[in-house]
């Protein structure tokens, strides 16, 4: 495939037993480092979550390095073309989950909800008696969601078994889950068959490659991502912005981190605010445990880890 842009965006996740997890984690990011690729990749037992960066050459040698071993030879990559480097370090961890969600006993590899297409999901979701369920954080789904999907009140992934009562009164109903790149919808899809759903499906790939194979339509705003692009377009057919600056209330889907480093909320705030409020999402922050605000609201930390921005 020919690129008309230096560098690449890859985003990727496969539910496959990887054995010895913590040692396969080792060599995986002393091959990245030999290859000079950037980004963050998750290594459990359980499988492996990553979102990369570098040139054209270096991701497509990494995807084909990838798939080259058989336990992720079927990885979906979700690739966008970019300008710049979305990451500017790689790390490569062993974790217990390739998405935290403390939810015990849950194998996607095993059972999960049915995927469906792009052109699948467009149909479905205009039938009776079907609802769509947006399994992300609050921050995400505010900055943009699919025009009448359910979303729900929690801060991580990991609060959904607290949502589980409010869900209960869909069990009747065909229910589409969805997220950014599919990961979470993966394990949510296999959570709600274990707790009396009948009749679940997921989007494949979730939102990332809905915008690629099905033009985005009907995603209301920006989808956020967990990387230095922070959000990126996803509707290129009936586009609408959903989000707005929690200060002057203009119609904005410009993210950042709270200037405050013990708050560090996720808020959308326009560029004037930004510089009004000097990054701050209120009177307090801007006082306490402040960093310097360099009009980007993106903030690295110590050594050991890339941006604050981090995947929930």
């Amino acid at each position: 495939m020919s690129w008309s842009s230096p560098y690449l965006a890859v985003a990727f996740y496969k539910y496959v037993p990887i054995e010895e997890a913590e040692v396969f984690a080792v060599k995986h990011l002393k091959y990245c480092q030999r290859l000079g690729i950037f980004g963050r990749i998750i290594v459990a037992d359980e499988g492996l979550n990553g979102q990369l960066s570098g040139t054209v050459a270096q991701c497509e040698q990494y995807m084909s390095d990838l798939i080259s071993d058989e336990r992720f030879s079927k990885t979906d990559f979700k690739i966008d073309e970019a300008d710049r480097l979305a990451f500017q370090k790689i790390h490569v961890r062993y974790k217990p989950e390739i998405v935290h969600s403390g939810l015990k006993g849950i194998d996607p590899a095993h059972k999960t909800g049915k995927h469906l297409s792009a052109e699948e999901f467009k149909e479905l979701k205009k039938k009776d008696n079907v609802v769509i369920v947006d399994m992300r954080s609050n921050y995400e789904h505010h900055v943009g969601r699919f025009k009448g999907a359910i979303t729900l009140d929690i801060e991580n992934f990991r609060d959904l078994p607290t949502k589980m009562n409010e869900l209960a009164e869909l069990k009747d109903k065909t229910v589409i889950t969805y997220c950014t790149g599919g990961i979470k919808c993966e394990k949510a899809s296999a959570y709600l068959l274990e707790n009396g759903f009948n009749d679940v499906y997921q989007l494949d790939g979730g939102i990332l490659k809905y915008a690629k194979t099905g033009g985005g339509e009907d995603f209301e705003g920006k989808c956020y991502v967990f990387d230095g692009r922070v959000v990126v377009d996803v509707n290129t057919v009936n586009p609408v912005l959903v989000s707005s600056c929690i200060h002057c209330g203009t119609p904005s889907a410009r993210m950042i981190n709270c200037v405050n480093e013990l708050c560090n909320n996720q808020i959308v705030m326009c560029e004037s605010c930004g510089w009004e409020w000097d990054g701050a999402c209120s009177e307090a922050c801007k006082h306490e445990a402040k960093r310097a605000y360099d009009g980007t609201g993106y903030y690295t930390k110590s050594s050991h880890q890339s941006t604050v921005i981090s995947q929930q």
